[in-house]
């Protein structure tokens, strides 16, 4: 776990006949990852089966399933990935006739939706009517005034019954309504509104139907209410036509939900499978791959390609160190409970460290964690934190496609877990002290009355403490990369390394001359006799960094072509810059980690701030200020520790030894997300 995990790789030929079943064993045990063909040493001329149209092939199928998991989706179904029973139990899909069945459902949903579009723009005309006459319309009897700010024209008027059709049709594609409010013999009289905007196009389609403006009289001059009792009960029978709409073509999906499913998972282990054979090497008698594996699947990978060829293959399991090994780049892989598995997450996040290094995840968690609890330590706003990390894993539980939200809210749990810890260590719930601290009272000596015999006096001593932390970290970070440096036999750089012994042994001749000199009241340096020991002798050994390159590398053939008084120049001054760089460098990531006590003092800071204007008023005022205080110290103090904390993780640790130019291993199996 401290480390990546020792991948081997493997060498294995097996016959053609025997290639189906292989190929279902290396699916079900889905530990490899696989090596193109491309690197495996074999003759263009001997294959007989090119990876090219085993491509051509997982395309089609990609394509079709990619299309069955879309239908699906918008239905609101999501489908699982397929199990050692859907392998074993798979049976054969008629592509053909599946790509005729979509098209079939795509073709019923689309008439479906062009009913929807048709009747959304309905509703949109209706609606706008709607509207304006609630905001505008001046009533019937002011029909043959309109006001001047009015958006809308309504008329009333009538028409010859046998021009009834082409009056409907004729203001169809237009943003109105008509009202039909009577019949006399061979005429209809109706209320038409629409538009102002369109009293050009609305007054050609009246006069094309020959319509004779009307007055009412005076007893059917207040229809105003009708006609929004008509454009309501319109715009309610649309509004529920696209509700119905929108449930048969859902259920459309749904009634072939099961059958599209059971389709889809063939499909996906089909296309895991295939996906498999492009990495194969098929020969006139023989089928070649190669890939890694995890030294603990070794044996039962074995036995999987032994059964499933009936003893019929060759393996060969080369170390990754092995002269024999295939290709330079080992794949990595984390392994680490799931309890790690938000800070695995946030190690992704900054890269993949190199084969055969430090897995900095288990050390992450405690570091991220003290530092984010040291910023936000509170017992209740922790508890508030921890409840809604709780409530973001219950809401992402089922959704696989939301995974790093799912781990996010983990470690929102974790934080304030974290901030409830040192809440309890300083005594702070909701910014109020109502117990006794554990270790020390944080507001009191903030606020300036901390408690007699406190182990902790001023602010001094809380940027003490950020500080120590620090040097803590960064130690570490120092050490991890010497480990790192020994596994890979980087030597040179072990010693001559900024961050190697030499760089570690002037940080440590610098922390003691801080402290020697703080503990003397800043009035006294350690003798000369030490001061040359902790720093000048390291100083003046990491100048033989570049005579020694120079002599391993360049030899004296490059001597002869470079002036050696400008080389001696120029190892001065890599010299000088890479010292300057170890000294400024390690100084600043010392004391940026002053942050750490700095934000925690805001923390507090901003709580007695909110406690003061609280007091300043009384009831519910009072508790008001104190609620919508807490909820914001929680958002941005909340906010500003876990991205402050991630900052010192990642630049003031990470940077020491963490060279994140790995490849993450990822072995096609039944769950593979691609």
């Amino acid at each position: 776990m401290i480390f990546t995990s020792r991948m081997v790789q493997l060498f294995a030929v097996v016959l053609p006949k025997d290639c189906e079943r292989v190929t279902e064993a290396l699916l079900r045990e889905g530990v490899i990852q696989f090596i193109s063909t491309s690197d495996v040493d074999v003759q263009a001329q001997d294959l007989v089966s090119s990876p090219a149209r085993i491509q051509a092939s997982l395309t089609e199928i990609s394509d079709l399933r990619k299309r069955i998991e879309g239908l699906l989706h918008t239905a609101g179904i999501i489908p699982s990935a397929p199990s050692e029973a859907d392998l074993s139990d798979r049976g054969a899909v008629d592509t053909e006739k599946e790509k005729g069945n979509l098209a079939r459902i795509d073709s019923e949903r689309a008439a479906i939706r062009e009913r929807q579009r048709v009747n959304q723009q309905e509703i949109l005309k209706l609606d706008d009517i709607r509207r304006q006459v609630m905001l505008y319309g001046e009533g019937l009897s002011d029909i043959a005034v309109s006001a001047p700010h009015s958006f809308i024209v309504m008329q009333t008027g009538k028409i010859a019954a046998s021009s009834e059709g082409r009056f409907e049709e004729g203001l169809r594609d237009l943003p109105s309504v008509n009202i039909p409010v009577g019949r006399e013999r061979d005429s209809i009289h109706s209320l038409v509104i629409f538009m102002k905007r369109d009293s050009e196009r609305a007054q050609r389609v009246l006069d094309s139907v020959g319509w004779t403006p009307i007055e009412l009289p005076n007893e059917l001059r207040s229809l105003k209410e009708d006609a929004f009792r008509e454009l309501s009960a319109k715009l309610k029978t649309l509004t529920d036509e696209q509700k119905r709409l929108e449930m048969e073509a859902d259920n459309l999906v749904k009634k072939e939900a099961e059958r599209l499913r059971t389709v889809w998972s063939n499909l996906r282990v089909i296309e895991l499978l295939h996906r498999i054979q492009t990495h194969f090497a098929c020969l006139s008698r023989t089928t070649v791959f190669t890939g890694w594996v995890p030294a603990e699947k070794r044996e039962r990978l074995t036995g999987a390609i032994r059964r499933a060829s009936e003893g019929r293959c060759y393996l060969e399991w080369n170390e990754a160190s092995g002269k024999d090994a295939i290709g330079d780049e080992v794949p990595v892989r984390l392994d680490n409970p799931r309890l790690l598995a938000p800070f695995q997450m946030l190690v992704s996040n900054f890269g993949v460290p190199q084969y055969g290094t430090i897995d900095p995840t288990p050390f992450v968690m405690p570091l991220y964690l003290a530092m984010f609890g040291l910023m936000f330590a509170d017992v209740g706003q922790g508890l508030v934190l921890a409840a809604l990390g709780v409530l973001g894993v219950s809401l992402q539980r089922m959704r696989a496609a939301q995974k790093g939200w799912y781990q996010l809210s983990w470690l929102i749990i974790w934080c304030g877990l974290s901030s409830v810890f040192f809440g309890a260590l300083f005594g702070s719930v909701f910014g109020m002290v109502l117990f006794e601290p554990l270790w020390f009272d944080y507001h009191g000596i903030i606020a300036g009355h901390r408690a007699e015999g406190s182990v902790m006096k001023d602010v001094f001593d809380i940027l003490a403490i950020a500080i120590y932390f620090g040097i803590f970290v960064i130690v570490t970070g120092l050490l991890f990369n010497w480990v790192n440096i020994i596994r890979t036999a980087k030597w040179t750089e072990l010693f001559f390394d900024k961050g190697g012994v030499l760089g570690g042994w002037i940080y440590g001749g610098g922390i003691y001359i801080a402290f020697y000199l703080v503990s003397h009241d800043y009035g006294a340096f350690p003798s000369r006799g030490r001061l040359f020991l902790l720093v000048g002798l390291p100083a003046i050994l990491l100048f033989l960094k570049e005579p020694y390159r120079h002599l391993r590398h360049g030899g004296r053939q490059s001597a002869s072509k470079t002036n050696p008084a400008f080389a001696a120049m120029n190892a001065v001054m890599h010299w000088i810059v890479e010292l300057l760089e170890i000294f400024s460098g390690y100084l600043s990531n010392t004391l940026s980690f002053m942050r750490v006590a700095g934000l925690g003092i805001a923390h507090v800071c901003l709580m007695i701030s909110f406690f003061a204007l609280a007091e300043m008023t009384s009831g519910i005022a009072s508790i008001l200020i104190l609620v919508l205080g807490n909820i914001l110290v929680i958002a941005l103090e909340g906010l500003s520790a876990g991205i402050q904390a991630l900052r010192l993780s990642y630049y003031e640790f990470f940077t020491k030894f963490f060279h994140g130019t790995g490849k993450l291993y990822t072995p096609i199996s039944l769950d593979s997300e691609w």
